[in-house]
């Protein structure tokens, strides 16, 4: 099968699991994105993120060593906006009017809860990284998307023209509340369908720019958060999102699918 053929990518959440993975995945498709950038928390934490920070990879062929990291602006918390601005201003500089094709925001947290122990404090915390944060990127890089939508407007919608992909979950389906005996997670489930209803929304909004917006529920990776959880390869788990990615289409706009290739319900 064909891989995805994008020509920038920008990846929050790269410090390690599946955001490392996806990293990773990415370098290693046929025609890998000229420019790729790796926001991570903590840019000095971990010796096998070879992309550290916000950088800029320019088609490199393979894994470690190749990607050595380039002077960098660190997308450090996606629920900053200072941070943020600083990333679109580094993202700028190494694209410049081509724009940027595809956003990926990866970025998450959770805190175990239960109906009788959830807190105000996890809700804030939970929604404010895993929906507010998604957001604020995605209204922040709405003009360098728009930009490649734009320099690309001969072809239909995909993720190699212009898209945000918001890594979501089962768990914060409605109608399926999946796997609830074994783990509630209040602040986790309510994020991530709000998160799921931002999707919605973006599509609605800057789907006439021609970005296309879709939800990706990556699957319960191995090591599970939880027994009985899983289990999902994140090797896996990173082949079949890039394959779901390289299919997306105009119709797949403002839909919520999974690492397999299944629409999922709401």
């Amino acid at each position: 099968m064909e891989g995805l053929s994008v020509g920038s990518v920008l990846l929050t959440g790269c410090d390690g699991g599946l955001g490392l993975g996806l990293l990773k995945g990415l370098l290693e498709q046929p025609s890998p994105p000229r420019h790729l950038f790796a926001a991570c928390l903590d840019p000095q934490g971990k010796e096998d993120a070879q992309c550290m920070g916000v950088a800029s990879c320019h088609v490199l062929q393979s894994w470690p060593p190749a990607c050595v990291p380039k002077p960098s602006c660190p997308l450090a918390d996606v629920t900053d906006p200072n941070s943020i601005r600083a990333a679109v201003r580094k993202v700028r500089e190494e694209v410049g009017n081509a724009g940027l094709n595809l956003l990926v925001n990866n970025t998450s947290t959770t805190r175990s809860s239960t109906l009788a122990t959830e807190t105000a404090e996890n809700m804030s915390l939970v929604y404010t990284t895993n929906t507010i944060g998604p957001l604020q990127t995605s209204q922040a890089f709405l003009p360098l998307l728009k930009e490649a939508a734009e320099a690309e407007r001969q072809h239909e919608m995909s993720c190699s023209r212009a898209a945000i992909i918001n890594i979501s979950s089962i768990l914060g389906s409605i109608e399926v509340a999946e796997a609830w005996e074994e783990r509630q997670d209040i602040c986790y489930r309510c994020s991530k369908a709000a998160l799921n209803m931002l999707t919605k929304c973006l599509a609605l909004e800057y789907g006439s720019s021609g970005i296309l917006c879709v939800s990706v529920d990556p699957g319960h990776v191995t090591p599970p958060l939880e027994p009985g959880m899983g289990p999902v390869t994140l090797e896996e788990s990173v082949r079949g999102i890039l394959q779901l990615l390289a299919q997306l289409s105009a119709t797949s706009n403002g839909t919520f699918w999974d690492w397999r290739g299944q629409r999922l319900p709401w």
